[in-house]
């Protein structure tokens, strides 16, 4: 069982930033991979950035070039710097971990982000 922990989130205006924590029971090294999903009102839910073990980082079409997802192995910890803040980015965010041969899911309590003038 791994347990994730988010800190971050809250309201900021169009163009500005914003970053989320999230800390692991457990080394990050041990999983195969954390990450971050939102879910906007009426959508359904979407990854918005993973970093596997290796040190792989995958992003969405729609936050590439603007979020940066990285780690500190140390604190156990992934952060996910969101820059240029949209309305549209607007949204819970979830700490995701995947461990294990079945690839099991593991979820954080969720962040709310909200991007308004």
């Amino acid at each position: 069982q791994v347990q994730l922990v988010e800190s971050g989130g809250g309201l900021v205006q169009p163009g500005g930033s914003l970053r989320l924590s999230c800390t692991a029971s457990e080394s990050i090294f041990t999983l195969n991979a954390m990450g971050w999903y939102r879910r906007a009102p009426g959508k359904e839910r979407e990854l918005v950035a993973q970093l596997t073990s290796g040190g792989t980082a995958l992003y969405s079409d729609s936050v590439k070039d603007r979020f940066t997802i990285s780690r500190d192995s140390a604190k156990n910890t992934v952060y996910l710097q969101m820059n240029s803040l949209k309305p549209e980015d607007t949204a819970v965010y979830y700490c995701n971990a995947n461990k294990g041969a079945l690839y099991r899911d593991y979820w954080g309590q969720g962040s709310q982000v909200t991007v308004s003038s």
